[in-house]
């Protein structure tokens, strides 16, 4: 129940919309007889009924929703002068008179409109027969006329009046109206369709209980004592507002980093701190690294066009630096020097010079060993790849892996499966984890970690294994090497309680702020 004592802390705003109200002739007003009684601006107005429905002071009577049509700078134009589809029609029309022939690249080498705005004019005349094509691709009229043509116009001459409500117009004429209004990707229209919505508002009884209480002097208020106030002493002669403290405070969207760039950040401590160096690679990559020298052989299913993106231009790197190119392509062929029979096909040496996108956080691990790294060693990289994917709750067409490698005479597969459960553990935060066996053609032997999501149940991170001797020796490295490649993503969705990989990248800007931190 309200108070009299309630008025002290209401704003000036509020008060003169809650006087508005109770002078009123009628129970209610509109929004716009609300903007007329209190002489204030519409957005004042707003604010000040949205507290007052807050302090549940007004109620909302009524709301009612209208779609109006109303002409775009580009109708008002195309009002005052032509439509591409009229001027199209003119100007045929006066090349005939004059004998000539005019064809599409004419029309649009006078840049009078876009070749968009053209080739969609031409395709609606043609379809409606007022346009025929001609030898050489010039166009002539039929003689006869357009629909379309007369509907617009006359659509454009009665909407410059002032916008209508969209309901006013004939069902054909909507059809057209929103064939030819403003959307998604596509500002250049003559018509924007939007919804206006008409609130009604009136007093509750708190609301009038506190009528008679209102100050009078609720304009002349300050809230906040400035300097100049308190230099000539002019703060003597107002009044200050009263404010209460139970009121619950502005709340306060601080600016921080994005959650998954936290996680993103946390992972990479986390390894330097475990003494990892950290490696870097290109988002292009040619095949060679990317697949040919993790011993993918060139016919590789994973390597088809529906699973890899390839760079239009350029195709082909300049060069694959030696001796690595022989000796990964006498692997491929026979084995090489590494005990093994190879894949058996002939190597094609330009196929490996194909660019790509980066499929595998690997292809930066392959660079690395052959630099010649120091035994024993171990590296990390946070590596953007890209597959060609459905996308769903937890596919993606891009994603990070966190790669790593680590170099080592006495490195053998529980020394793999400790780090996995380690970063499955202090990473993902995960719970529960379980390893299976799997192929790679890189790897042997080869795991594959899932860990289990609390809403999606398991979930595949990714893969690992020990290094084939056939990747290895032929870029320099003979000590035995583990390697991984996990989905950062997923990792962030079991950390961050996600249940879409999508939200990682969402722009609602609240469920950024409410999303949960790395711990």
């Amino acid at each position: 129940m309200s108070s009299p004592n309630q008025t002290d802390s209401l704003h000036p705003l509020e008060i003169q919309v809650l006087r508005a109200l109770g002078s009123a002739s009628t129970e209610s007003l509109k929004d716009p007889e609300l903007v007329q009684a209190t002489s204030l601006a519409a957005s004042q107005v707003s604010m000040a009924v949205g507290w007052l429905l807050t302090k549940q002071l007004v109620h909302l009577v009524s709301e009612i929703t209208t779609t109006y049509v109303a002409l775009t700078d580009v109708g008002i134009q195309f009002q005052q002068a032509e439509s591409p589809l009229e001027w199209i029609l003119h100007i045929l029309q006066a090349s005939s008179q004059d004998g000539q022939a005019t064809t599409v690249k004419d029309l649009q080498a006078i840049g009078r409109f876009q070749a968009t705005e053209l080739s969609r004019a031409f395709g609606l005349l043609k379809k409606e027969g007022v346009l025929s094509l001609g030898a050489g691709g010039s166009l002539h009229t039929t003689g006869q006329k357009s629909a379309t043509v007369e509907a617009l116009r006359q659509l454009l001459n009665e909407i410059h009046k002032g916008s209508r409500p969209l309901e006013s117009f004939s069902p054909d004429q909507q059809v057209l109206l929103r064939q030819y209004a403003v959307k998604r990707g596509n500002t250049q229209e003559p018509f924007r369709i939007d919804d206006h919505t008409e609130r009604t508002y009136a007093l509750t009884p708190e609301g009038r209980i506190l009528l008679p209480h209102l100050r009078e002097d609720a304009g002349q208020e300050i809230s906040q004592l400035t300097p100049e106030l308190l230099k000539d002493g002019s703060w003597r002669n107002h009044s200050f507002r009263k404010y209460s403290i139970h009121l619950r405070p502005p709340r306060l969207a601080v600016g921080r980093r994005h959650a998954y760039r936290e996680f993103l950040d946390t992972v990479k401590t986390k390894l330097t701190s475990m003494g990892f160096q950290e490696m870097r690679g290109e988002l292009v990559e040619t095949e060679f690294w990317d697949m040919d020298a993790l011993f993918m052989p060139q016919f590789h299913p994973a390597r088809a066009i529906h699973d890899v993106y390839f760079v239009k231009e350029p195709k082909h790197a300049k060069r694959i630096p030696e001796p690595f190119l022989s000796q990964v392509a006498d692997t491929h062929k026979n084995g090489g020097e590494t005990g093994s029979k190879g894949w058996q096909y002939a190597y094609d040496p330009e196929r490996a010079k194909r660019l790509v996108l980066r499929s595998q956080g690997t292809a930066v691990s392959a660079r690395t060993l052959a630099t010649n790294p120091p035994i024993p060693s171990k590296f990390f990289s946070i590596a953007r790849c890209f597959r060609y994917d459905n996308v769903d709750a937890t596919h993606a067409t891009d994603f990070f892996q966190v790669e790593g490698i680590v170099l080592g005479s006495d490195i053998n597969f529980r020394t793999l499966l400790g780090l996995l459960k380690l970063f499955a553990t202090e990473m993902a935060q995960a719970k529960e984890i379980r390893f299976l066996p799997a192929y790679f053609p890189f790897t042997e032997p080869s795991v594959e970690m899932h860990v289990r999501h609390p809403k999606l149940g398991w979930m595949e991170l990714g893969g690992a294994g020990l290094f084939r001797s056939e990747v290895t020796m032929p870029l320099g490295v003979t000590v035995p090497v583990i390697a991984w490649g996990l989905g950062l993503d997923r990792m962030a969705m079991v950390a961050l309680g996600i249940q879409d990989i999508r939200d990682l990248f969402t722009s609602d800007l609240e469920a950024v702020r409410n999303m949960r931190r790395q711990l």
